[in-house]
């Protein structure tokens, strides 16, 4: 079996790490295309792709954004470009799944890019007021009906690296052979 390179898969799954602490620079267009680029790829049920991925790099709307929910969100207001992963409601009854897939790509991608990025959960998360999550990422962003978001992928440049994980320290116990 040939041994792992650095940029081998199972490497950039061992660093990922969900960063939550960005170090304020910008990225570049280049750079969030080729982070797109892997999730417009990804696997979809029936290749219907029931997503949509809307960006902004605007710093109200990632303050508005970091704002969405109670706690687990400030981060994003120090963050580069906020990604957010809706389901097509309209197109598949499995568009949680789908989105998920995307947005997992988009994780990996971005450790695999050198940048650090975390996954904000919105779907079922509300304010302490009751005020759903995703009733103020479609309000800040002025998504479309039919749109519903199921999480914020934060993204930026790393402040400080993470060390990366023990694979001698794995949950073996949660794998079930029959």
């Amino acid at each position: 079996m040939e041994k792992p390179t650095e940029s081998s898969f199972l490497d950039i799954v061992r660093r990922r790490r969900s960063t939550r602490e960005f170090s304020g620079a910008q990225l570049s267009e280049t750079e969030v295309v080729d982070l797109v680029r892997p999730a417009l790829m990804a696997p979809s049920s029936k290749n219907k792709r029931a997503w949509e991925l809307t960006l902004t790099d605007d710093a109200a709307a990632l303050a508005a954004l970091a704002a969405c929910k109670h706690g687990g969100a400030r981060f994003l207001g120090s963050a580069a470009l906020a990604i957010v992963v809706c389901g097509r409601t309209d197109l598949s009854d499995v568009w949680v799944e789908d989105a998920s897939v995307v947005a997992a790509t988009l994780l990996y991608q971005a450790e695999a890019m050198g940048l650090g990025a975390c996954w904000v959960q919105v779907r079922g998360r509300s304010r302490k007021d009751g005020t759903p999550a995703a009733s103020v990422v479609r309000e800040t962003l002025d998504l479309p009906p039919g749109q519903e978001p199921l999480c914020i992928i934060a993204v930026g440049k790393k402040a400080a690296q993470l060390p990366a994980r023990d694979t001698d320290d794995l949950p073996w116990e949660k794998v079930h052979v029959c």
